[in-house]
């Protein structure tokens, strides 16, 4: 069997039912009282330097890591960042990543550099949490909620653009204290309601009219990913947009003015990646 044919979702399956992996459900591990995370951005797979600047390609790459200590609701001690660059590579553009690294206001505390044949970014993020929601433990009864709005990746993308994601640190922190579960919002929604709902063992219903859309974005764009807000089941909505509820049952559940709708999302290894997220083909 080929990557292709068992997908991203179904090889961490077979990892773990091997036991070759252990406690990966989660956005980030907790390793001695630290909350750590990794991602990696390739050329071609995550980006395209015609559509993003080295500056802002530094700010995603940490981004997409603190975006995942956010749903840990963790604060940020420190990046260790990994740079594979081809040598002729031209040094100004290195400096200015790391400087879009330096705008989050997460240190850079080690790593390593590398030749490669095209543009690969690592970065592990490692941070502190008083309370990990995890995914596991959502019930029915609870309420979905937003950190934000939706949609602004895929509006972006759509005009040839790469945004900076959000850093909801904060709203992490906060929502973290009460939270049944949490997941940060970076393949799509169905797709992170779906972790959500499979870790928990409860049914998500997600209505879409409700779903604050960004700017210029449409509802199909909630399936393209790479939003990085923050998605939590909570008892009670508060300050944050309520879009759903779970309930007994399992799977994913999405309603368009009470009529279903079906959003696509992102999956690595998929012999068709064009559909749904952000990640740019070449």
């Amino acid at each position: 069997m080929k990557l292709s044919e068992l997908g991203e979702l179904g090889l961490l399956a077979e990892l773990e039912r091997r036991g070759l992996t252990q406690a990966i459900e989660h956005d980030a591990a907790q390793v001695g009282g630290l909350v750590v995370t990794q991602d990696a951005l390739v050329e071609g797979v995550h980006f395209r330097l015609d559509l993003i600047s080295w500056r802002d390609l530094g700010w995603r790459t940490a981004a997409v890591n603190l975006s995942d200590l956010a749903a840990s609701g963790a604060d940020p001690l420190g990046l260790i960042v990994t740079l594979g660059a081809p040598g002729d590579t031209e040094v100004e553009g290195v400096l200015e990543l790391y400087e879009g690294i330096a705008e989050t206001g997460v240190p850079v505390l080690g790593g390593d550099t590398t030749a490669a044949d095209r543009l690969v970014l690592s970065a592990t993020a490692l941070g502190r949490s008083q309370r990990v929601p995890g995914r596991a433990g959502a019930r029915p009864g609870d309420t979905l909620v937003v950190t934000g709005s939706l949609g602004a990746a895929g509006a972006a993308f759509r005009n040839r653009q790469l945004l900076r994601p959000p850093l909801r640190l904060e709203e992490g922190r906060e929502l973290a204290a009460h939270a049944h579960a949490m997941i940060d919002v970076s393949d799509g929604l169905a797709v992170d309601a779906g972790h959500l709902a499979r870790r928990s063992g409860c049914r998500v219903e997600i209505q879409l009219e409700r779903v604050p859309l960004a700017e210029g974005a449409a509802i199909d764009d909630l399936g393209f990913g790479e939003d990085y807000e923050l998605l939590a089941a909570v008892a009670r909505s508060g300050r944050f947009a309520a879009v759903g509820r779970c309930v007994e049952g399992e799977g994913v559940a999405l309603t368009l003015d009470g009529e279903p709708y079906e959003l696509r999302g992102w999956e690595h290894f998929a012999s068709d990646r064009s559909v749904g997220s952000g990640r740019v083909e070449t």
